[in-house]
């Protein structure tokens, strides 16, 4: 394994020399790579957990952070590149979908490699259309509000004036990360890819899930596990053992093609 340079966009990485691909976990809309922390002791040894932090979170408290898809993921793309010398996985919620999505396009067109298999979770495909309403801008009343719809967000927080006024500058940005993205049509990735929707998840639809479908060449899989948006937090062991299963899959498949 080549030395690589530490970087700030990964957070509570342990190289893992012996393992057989590496899986770059992004987080949804105000989370951070501390969401991923404990995964490297809960799934397969030989995979190496790679918690992606984004800045304005974390060890970066104090990096301006993005409120732009695309320049976000131009910044990122370098600083991971080193890390793709071996096989590779993405994982995403919800933004962070959106995120791995994007990056394994951006690339596949400036270093022509690609994850083995990606991970969509908690988000319709990018070509759906979402006809919801910009609300990274709303008055803080009405989007702490919307904040708290979301689920997403503990209540402790929600209830801790102090912590929420911290908390706010980093949601609009990564709300307005998402609500601005624009899909641009490309050709699908040769990444399987399996897409996680939670059943109770009423913005994010089977049918917004299955539609994933299209965006590989490879294998696609969809599954429903119990709980809202954030099934994550809630069907956390179903969601482990999923994943487990597709990602020996693929390296079962790389075994045979050495």
């Amino acid at each position: 394994m080549k030395n690589m340079e530490k970087t700030p966009w990964l957070a509570y990485h342990k190289p893992n020399p012996q393992a057989d691909m590496r899986l770059f976990c992004f987080p949804y809309a105000g989370g951070s790579a501390a969401i991923y922390r404990m995964w490297a002791d809960q799934l397969p040894k030989n995979l190496e957990i790679c918690p992606v932090q984004l800045p304005g979170r974390g060890t970066r408290l104090n990096d301006r952070f993005f409120t732009r898809l695309m320049p976000m993921v131009e910044a990122l793309a370098p600083a991971l590149r080193s890390y793709c010398d071996r096989p590779f996985a993405f994982f995403g919620h919800s933004m962070g979908a959106a995120i791995a999505f994007e990056l394994a396009r951006h690339l596949r067109q400036q270093y022509h490699c690609e994850p083995e298999h990606l991970f969509v979770s908690g988000r319709n495909a990018p070509q759906v259309p979402d006809t919801d309403p910009f609300t990274y801008d709303l008055p803080e009343p009405e989007f702490i509000e919307e904040v708290r719809r979301l689920n997403g967000t503990p209540k402790e927080v929600l209830e801790h004036p102090e912590l929420m006024q911290l908390m706010l500058p980093l949601l609009r940005a990564d709300f307005s990360v998402i609500q601005t993205y624009v899909y641009v049509a490309g050709e699908p990735l040769n990444s399987s890819i399996t897409a996680f929707g939670g059943l109770l998840d009423h913005e994010v639809t089977r049918e917004g899930l299955d539609a994933w479908s299209s965006q590989t060449t490879g294998r696609f899989s969809l599954r429903m596990l119990p709980g809202d948006h954030f099934f994550l937090q809630t069907s956390h062991d179903l969601l482990l053992k999923a994943m487990t299963y597709d990602l020996n899959q693929a390296t079962a498949r790389l075994r045979q093609i050495a």
